[in-house]
């Protein structure tokens, strides 16, 4: 079942193209990563799909009907990048104030001691840290029972031991069958939680495939080894030199090593491996693409 989709969806501000001809479908049970550098459209795509915004072009659906139709969103949650809570009501306040909305909320007690937030019930918001404003932000967009959550970078700002917080909660969540989809700059927490990863950039979907499926169409490499100074190489996407190491993503590693070796490098210590999805990430992103060039997937070979 589709509970959310983008067809052919285009977003203008005045000269700025901030989405082009975007297409997305969000199936129930999925848990989907959205990724992109600051600008690239991720949360105008959010606004779009509940209907803060309307597309200058395309069709947005959201539970088949329209997004700005309040009856389409009474099963939706969402936590917007900046939130905004009244500093002077108290954490159980502003939980039972959201829940009145809903026929069946989450109770309270409940609600906070998956978000461990449980210590915070009589305190006002004002005096909260931003990282527990946030967890409670996040919180409150899953008091309704949701059958699908939108969170917008919503562990900004947290400490380590507050993101895996959020993390078991919202697993929990999808266990139980619910469904959401992520906006996150940290590539970590997308390999942590989604299934299926979309990238955009440049306002187009860039690549839109599983977490291991993005990595491996990507092509890229992680050649690393000990040596002294390096000449330059072909075919190298991006070098570090940390602690004493190189690091060389590359597409075409055999080649690399052959290149290594012919320019009389004395290297130690080689090692081949997958890129890591941020540096997936990196490479699908480094480079425009031609408008109408579909987005990278599995099936594509590409």
């Amino acid at each position: 079942m589709i509970l959310a989709r983008a067809d052919q969806v285009t977003r203008r501000y005045g000269d700025v193209l901030a989405l082009d001809r975007v297409d997305l479908t969000v199936h129930a049970g999925e848990m989907v990563g959205l990724l992109g550098p600051n600008g690239a459209g991720k949360s105008t795509l959010m606004n779009l799909v509940v209907g803060l915004r309307r597309p200058t072009s395309g069709r947005i659906e959201l539970f088949g009907g329209d997004p700005r139709d309040p009856a389409s969103r009474r099963q939706l949650g969402m936590t917007p990048q900046e939130t905004g809570l009244p500093g002077t009501l108290r954490v159980g306040e502003v939980v039972d104030f959201v829940a009145a909305h809903y026929p069946d909320p989450v109770p309270r007690d409940e609600l906070l001691d998956r978000f461990g937030l449980t210590d915070q019930l009589r305190r006002q918001t004002g005096g909260l840290s931003g990282g527990q404003r946030r967890r409670l932000a996040v919180a409150l967009a899953f008091v309704g029972r949701p059958r699908l959550v939108l969170l917008d970078e919503p562990t900004t700002g947290l400490d380590v031991e507050a993101r895996r917080t959020l993390w078991d909660a919202i697993r929990a969540f999808h266990a139980e069958g619910g469904t959401v989809l992520l906006s996150s700059h940290y590539l970590e927490e997308v390999e942590e939680l989604a299934e299926r990863v979309v990238v955009i950039g440049h306002g187009r979907v860039l690549a839109d495939d599983s977490v291991d499926a993005v990595r491996s169409v990507v092509g890229v490499r992680r050649v690393g080894f000990v040596a002294d100074d390096l000449p330059a190489l072909p075919g190298v996407v991006r070098s570090e030199l940390i602690e004493g190491r190189h690091h060389l993503l590359t597409t075409d590693a055999d080649q690399l090593v052959r290149d290594l070796v012919a320019a009389g490098v004395a290297f130690t210590d080689l090692e081949v491996r997958p890129t890591s999805l941020e540096e997936a990430f990196l490479a699908i992103t480094a480079e425009e693409r031609p408008r109408d060039e579909p987005p990278v997937t599995a099936a594509s070979g590409r």
